[in-house]
Parts: structure tokens; C-alpha cells; sequence
């Protein structure tokens, strides 16, 4: 199980990440595959990159690189997600055995000199631990590579109840006139819609069940919120920080996208449904383009060494990157990540005899998702669907 206190330092990394990063066009980002390994250099770096670290963290720099081995091992434990951590050095770069003995077992390899040949072989790591999904580890290796730390991360799971699919076109808003693929489905679970009293407006939150321990919430905010506030309140959501109407207390027009309404039925039971648009997302971050975010800033300097508990060799972090996917189908969900952190130098029914309460949700525009550890509550991946 995740500890609480990493759990909640991802989730904040996550908001923070989207507050800045989540504009007009579509995105989708991890915190949970960066964490781990901002947390493995915490504890072997030195001076100001060692205090950034912690910070960016939210963690004592003395337990992170056990706290980045712990979470790695934790959610390559859950069910439906599978993580990894790599390291590749050269191998005449000598590497403090206290470091290495604090990382998850078998992940050391060498880079063999050979540029050409190292780059296939990271690539190869990168589609094994994704999946497919990732094809290309998101460095290039270069003579002057030492070492590169790696994190891969695959989501996926089967809904507990599927979509139908059906091709559709947009009457109105931004994707008025577009052609897109829409999932529908109804059923009883009308608390799984919610509508969460934001700083930014109301926000409907609906959930979808994998079969496997994860959640998809897909997060629809006002026609005018912009999607960084979609994401950061979402994710403020799941601790309970808004006041929150669910269900049958749900009333129409109380949420963006929501109609609540009473129609014949012969079941007086309340149903939901839900309409929403399928989705692939794909994005390629520099984190280095927001160092103070994850603690970059100074050791990202190359005129200096940052990090003595790893090499008596001076280090600095020459890039970080990611690459992610995810995709948003009638079975399932699947998402994957790769961070790299180089350092160099039928028949007519009888008529109904009932008023039953339907909720019903629909996608149309552009929207949130949060993919959720349910158990943890931890977000795995966190994205913006700007185009059907």
C-alpha cells in the first residue's frame, strides 16, 4: 500500500504540474512516474539541488530514495499497472554502492559506448515496460551521456460496464459541427455522478469503474474554466475539499453538462447515462522548462556536481523528459509513461407505469480525466481532451 503522505505529495505535484502546464491544446502527464525518480536523487544530491529536491518532494531528502524505491515497488504491485526504473552508466563511472544498494533490484545496466547500439537497447526498454505504447525513449544518447535514470509506467483497465460506440456530430460549443466517436451507456449507478462546489464553478465529476482497483473521472467544468482549473480542482476533489451534491440530490442545471429530469419508466429506479467522446491523448514534456516545479533548477547547472552521493564524478542533470499516452475506449482504459533523467558531464413494450428520476452527463467539449488508484486514491495519470 502507498503511504499517505506520498500519496498526497503526488497528487500535488500532479495539480501543480497541470496548473501550468494544461492550455488550449490536448495533454497527458504523470506525476506518479517523475516522483519516484526526483525522490532517487534526492537522497544521493548535495546543496541547493538537495533542498529543491526535497521541497518539490514534499519529503525529508534522508527517506526519499527508500520513499521512490517503495512507491515504484507499490504500484508495480497494483492491479492493472505496471512500473519500472532503469539505470544505465558507463562503466567507467564508479557509483557509490550505499546509492545503488537503495535502488529497486536488477535495474543497473551499462551503456556500452556505442551510442547507436545504447539507443536501441533504451528503446527496446522503453516498448517493454510500455507495452508498445511508448516506442522511443524521450533521450537521445550522445558521447557525453554518464548516466540516465528511467521510469516506465503502464496503466490499463477493463471497464466494469463497456460503452457502446456510435459515430456522432457536435450540435453546439467548441466542437460544434466536429465528427467523433461517442461511448454512451445507462445504468443504476447514479452516485457515480457528482458535482463538486468549486473556487472556479461548479465541477461534474463522473466516475468509470475499471475492474481492477482504477477509476477513470472524467471532469467537465464551466464553459469558460480553463482546463489547468478543471485538473487542479478535480484533483483537490478526491480529498474531499469542496462540498459535494451526488446521485438523487442532484438537481438540473446544478452541473456543467448535467440534465436531471423524470421520464416514464417501468422501473421506478434512478438511472444515469452517460455520453462522453473516445479519446487518445499524447504529449512530450521538457521538465526542465519547469525546473523549480520539480526541483530542477540547480542541478541542472553543469558547471558543478550535484550529486556526491552517487559518484565522486561530478554530476548534473542534462535533460528531463517525458513521453505519455492514453487512450479512453468502449473497454477500457489504457496509458503509459517513460521520465528519463539523463546526467552527463426487441417486441412494442407495455406502456410504462412510472416516474423514474434519469440523470444523464454529456462530454461534448473539451474535459478533464484523472486515472485513480482507487484504494490510494493516488493519480496515476492526469490529461486534457482538447479535440474530439
Amino acid at each position: 500500500m502507498v503511504a499517505g503522505t506520498t500519496v498526497r505529495s503526488v497528487n500535488t505535484m500532479t495539480a501543480r504540474w497541470a496548473r501550468e502546464t494544461v492550455g488550449e491544446q490536448g495533454t497527458v502527464l504523470t506525476a506518479a512516474g517523475v516522483w519516484p525518480l526526483l525522490a532517487l536523487l534526492a537522497g544521493p544530491a548535495a546543496g541547493p539541488a538537495r533542498a529543491e529536491l526535497a521541497e518539490a518532494l514534499g519529503t525529508d531528502p534522508e527517506q526519499a530514495v527508500r520513499e521512490g524505491a517503495a512507491l515504484l515497488a507499490a504500484l508495480d504491485a497494483a492491479d492493472g499497472v505496471d512500473a519500472a526504473v532503469g539505470l544505465w552508466a558507463r562503466r567507467t563511472l564508479a557509483l557509490r554502492p550505499a546509492w545503488l544498494g537503495g535502488l529497486p533490484p536488477g535495474v543497473h545496466g551499462e551503456l556500452a559506448e556505442d551510442p547507436e547500439a545504447d539507443q536501441a537497447a533504451l528503446d527496446d526498454w522503453a516498448r517493454r515496460h510500455t507495452d508498445g505504447l511508448i516506442e522511443r525513449m524521450p533521450v537521445q544518447v550522445t558521447p557525453d551521456l554518464l548516466l540516465l535514470l528511467a521510469s516506465a509506467l503502464l496503466v490499463r483497465t477493463t471497464w466494469a460496464r463497456p460503452f457502446q460506440a456510435f459515430p456522432d456530430r457536435v450540435g453546439q460549443g467548441p466542437w460544434a459541427g466536429r465528427e467523433l466517436t461517442s461511448l454512451s451507456r445507462s445504468g443504476p449507478d447514479v452516485d457515480q455522478v457528482r458535482v463538486h462546489a468549486t473556487p472556479a464553478g461548479p465541477l461534474t465529476d463522473v466516475t468509470v469503474e475499471g475492474d481492477n482497483g482504477l477509476d477513470v473521472h472524467l471532469l467537465l467544468g464551466g464553459p469558460t474554466t480553463p482546463g489547468a482549473e478543471v485538473l487542479d480542482h478535480g484533483v483537490a476533489a478526491l480529498e474531499g475539499t469542496y462540498p459535494t451534491v451526488s446521485g438523487t440530490a442532484l438537481s438540473d442545471g446544478v452541473g456543467p453538462g448535467l440534465t436531471v429530469t423524470r421520464v416514464q419508466s417501468d422501473d421506478p429506479a434512478p438511472r444515469f447515462h452517460l455520453t462522453t467522446a473516445a479519446f487518445t491523448v499524447d504529449a512530450d514534456h521538457d521538465l526542465l522548462k519547469r525546473a523549480d516545479l520539480f526541483g530542477l533548477a540547480s542541478a541542472c547547472d553543469t558547471s558543478r556536481g550535484h550529486f556526491p552521493g552517487i559518484s565522486d564524478t561530478p554530476l548534473a542533470t542534462a535533460a528531463a523528459r517525458q513521453t505519455a499516452t492514453a487512450t479512453f475506449g468502449p473497454l477500457g482504459f489504457r496509458a503509459a509513461a517513460v521520465t528519463v533523467l539523463p546526467a552527463a558531464a426487441g417486441a412494442a413494450p407495455p406502456p410504462p407505469r412510472h416516474q423514474a428520476l434519469w440523470i444523464a452527463a454529456r462530454y461534448d467539449r473539451p474535459f478533464g480525466f484523472l486515472a485513480v488508484h482507487r484504494a490510494s486514491g493516488m493519480v496515476l495519470v492526469a490529461g486534457w481532451v482538447a479535440e474530439p
